[in-house]
Parts: structure tokens; sequence; C-alpha cells
């Protein structure tokens, strides 16, 4: 009677099992505390007023959540918004359109020289945009299509090896048997993509439109060469860079409109997460 007094309590089960799932992801939570800190920054910092901004504080003594309005009316932010999405929407339906039957004939079509236009797709992979930057703005040019955003989108519906690479590994993945069915059954190659190879294809396609997206979304270095010289054209990533050299002094409203040019991305990834994740996962399984 006396050992029963005298041992420890137990802890809950419940306790014990937050204690073990907090041991067993320590180190993702560590990882996304160290990620989420800096969005956690810019936040406190956008609802902070001008004097706080400069000042060590680290938490807002007033919310200032009118900075979000104001600074609509120190820039002409949805008009850059329109030229982002433009740029975006139509380079991600592009890629899609020029890419997925290109890793298809990649995939699962026979033909001479496949592997060699293989090795093409993946040498202009490696190959940095800097390098064909002169040529194709002079080629650009020539055509009086500089000034304008349609030197960054039509590309992405004639070739894009980034892309062409990510659905050609994922592709592979699809049982032949599947596509040899279609034919059977008397489709067409075209049918056979379509029918066959794009629904089972759904979360590599994804994935890649995501990262399409995501990379003109944030693109920097395109808009600034073809309409640096244009505000009208401006994206939201150049926007942004003029906007903190005019406004640097108020970073409250620079981190506002961070954040504001953030949250569209962040949605986007939110929605698409599942099918991203598998999409990462089953490319690349089967070379």
């Amino acid at each position: 009677m006396t050992a029963v007094l005298d041992a420890p309590p137990r802890r809950p089960a419940n306790w014990r099992g937050a204690l073990d799932w907090v041991a067993v992801h320590s180190l993702g939570l560590a990882l996304g505390l160290m990620f989420a800190l800096p969005i956690v920054f810019v936040f406190l910092t956008a609802v902070m007023s001008d004097n706080q901004a400069f000042t060590k504080d680290l938490w807002p003594r007033e919310w200032h959540w009118g900075n979000f309005v104001e600074v609509f009316d120190k820039a002409p932010l949805l008009e850059y918004l329109g030229n982002s999405l433009l740029y975006s929407l139509l380079a991600t339906a592009g890629m899609l359109l020029s890419s997925i039957p290109a890793a298809y004939a990649l995939a699962k079509l026979r033909w001479r020289g496949r592997n060699a236009v293989f090795l093409l797709v993946v040498g202009a992979m490696m190959l940095p945009p800097q390098v064909v930057a002169v040529p194709l703005y002079d080629t650009w040019s020539s055509l009086g299509l500089t000034g304008t955003l349609w030197p960054l989108i039509v590309p992405y519906f004639l070739f894009d090896a980034f892309s062409i690479f990510l659905l050609r590994q994922f592709i592979l993945t699809i049982p032949q048997s599947y596509v040899d069915a279609a034919r059977v059954d008397g489709c067409t190659e075209f049918q056979a993509l379509l029918r066959v190879v794009v629904p089972m294809a759904r979360p590599g396609i994804a994935a890649t439109a995501l990262f399409c997206f995501l990379f003109t979304w944030n693109d920097y270095f395109g808009p600034l060469l073809y309409t640096g010289e244009r505000p009208d054209e401006w994206t939201l990533s150049l926007a942004l860079s003029s906007f903190k050299g005019l406004h640097h002094v108020q970073w409250n409203l620079a981190m506002a409109v961070t954040l504001l040019i953030m949250v569209p991305a962040v949605v986007l990834f939110a929605f698409a997460q599942r099918s991203f994740v598998k999409g990462i996962t089953f490319t690349g399984v089967k070379g």
C-alpha cells in the first residue's frame, strides 16, 4: 500500500502523445519557425506607425491597419497587379500548351533522335538566361515589342526546358500499358494524351504550373529588361523595388506592399499544396 502511494503520478496519455509528437517533429518545427519569423516581422512592421518602424520595438504600440489602404494611394498597385496576373497566367497557360505535348513525345513515343532532343532540353535548362539576354533583346526590339510584357510571355508558348523536363519525368511514371490500351481502342496519339495521360498526370501538371506561376510572379530581371522605361507596364515585383526606393523612409508602407504581394502566391500554394507535394513526390521515380 505504501509503495503504491509513493509512486509518482502517471502522465496522461494525451500529454505523453503530445510530447512524442513534438520530439518526432522537432526538426520540422524548428525549420518552420525559422521560415515563419521573417514573415511575422514583415507583418508586425507593416502595421506600425512611421516613427515606431525605425525603433527597436518588435511589437506595435498601435495597430495601423490603414497602412494597407494608404499604399494604394502612393502607387497604382491595381494596375501593377493586372500586369502581374497577365504575365503569370498567360505564361503558365502557354507553358502547359507547349510543354505537355513535348513531354508526352519524349516519354511515351518512340522516334529517332528522342534521346538527343532530351539532352538538348537538359542543356537548355542549365543555360543561364542572362547568356541569351542580349540577342533576345535585339530580336524583340527589331519586332517592336520592347516596352511590353509580350517578350516575356510568348517564349512560354514555344519552349520551356524546365517544365518539359519535369513533366516528362512524371509522365514516365504512368504505365505504358494504359497508353497502349488507348491505342488499341482506336485513340490517336492526341486523344491518348488528352483522355489518358493528362488526367493521370494532374499532380505533375499542377506542380509544374505552380512552379511557372511563382517564377513569373516573382520575376524581376525580365520585367526590368523589357519594361524598365515603361512604368505603366511594370509588374508587382518591379514596382515593389521602385516603391522601396521612393518610400525607403516609410518602412511600414514598404512592408505593407511586400505583404500584399505575397498574399496571392501564399493563397495559391495553400490551395494547390496537396497536388504540388504529390507531383513532386512522384516526379523522377522512373528515369
